[in-house]
C-alpha cells in the first residue's frame, strides 16, 4: 500500500523551504556598505566604518601651503562609489582644483563652501600627510587621524556593498579598525559632518 502525505503538511514542508530560502536570500542581499582606508602596499586596514545607504563620512585636514583647515565631504552609493559632495574651507589654497559647473558657492561662519557638488571620484588613493597636516576621517561621532596612525603611507579609500548578515556580524563583532566614540581626537573646531 503506497503511503501518501497529507496535503496540509505538504503546504506546511513548502511554506517553510519557502521562508527558509526566501531568509537566506535576504541574509546574503547587500545590506548596508563598508568604508576601508588600507595601506596601498598590504597590511591591515586603517579603519572599517559600516555605512548605512545614503550615509558618508568626511575627510579633515590642514592644508599644507596656507595651513587653514579643509573639509571635503562625500557621499557612497549603493555600489560603493564615493562621490564629493561638499568642499569647506577658509581659503582656496594651492593644488586645490576648480571643477567648473559642480555646485555652487555660499559662505558662512568665516567658511567658504562648494556645495551640492555630486562629483562622482569613486575609490582614491591618499598620501598620508604628516601630524600637523592631519589628515582625518570624521564618520558619525568619530574623528580618526590617519597622520597619528601612518604618516607618509598611500592608503586606498574605498567603499563596499556588504550582506545583511555581514552587517549583522560586524554589528554584533566590530571590525579592530572600527572606529568607536572616543576615537583619536583631532580638533574640536570642526563643523558638522552633516
Amino acid at each position: 500500500m503506497k503511503r501518501t502525505i497529507p496535503a496540509a503538511l505538504r503546504f506546511k514542508v513548502l511554506l517553510t523551504l519557502g521562508l527558509l530560502l526566501a531568509g537566506l536570500w535576504y541574509l546574503a542581499a547587500p545590506g548596508s556598505l563598508e568604508l576601508r582606508v588600507e595601506p596601498v602596499a598590504g597590511g591591515a586596514p586603517l579603519l572599517v566604518a559600516p555605512l548605512a545607504f545614503g550615509e558618508g563620512f568626511t575627510l579633515n585636514y590642514i592644508h599644507s601651503v596656507d595651513r587653514e583647515p579643509i573639509w571635503e565631504v562625500h557621499s557612497v552609493d549603493r555600489t560603493g562609489r564615493i562621490f564629493i559632495e561638499e568642499e569647506r574651507f577658509v581659503m582656496v589654497g594651492a593644488g586645490m582644483g576648480d571643477l567648473p559647473g559642480r555646485g555652487h558657492w555660499t559662505g558662512q561662519g568665516g567658511l567658504q563652501s562648494l556645495k551640492e557638488m555630486h562629483y562622482p571620484i569613486g575609490e582614491f588613493v591618499l598620501r598620508i600627510g604628516s601630524r600637523g597636516v592631519d589628515h582625518t576621517i570624521l564618520w558619525r561621532e568619530t574623528r580618526t587621524n590617519l597622520s597619528e596612525l601612518a604618516a607618509g603611507t598611500a592608503v586606498r579609500v574605498w567603499a563596499r556593498p556588504v550582506s545583511h548578515f555581514y552587517g549583522l556580524w560586524r554589528r554584533l563583532v566590530p571590525h579592530t579598525a572600527t572606529p568607536h566614540s572616543g576615537a583619536v581626537d583631532v580638533r574640536s573646531n570642526a563643523p558638522s559632518t552633516r
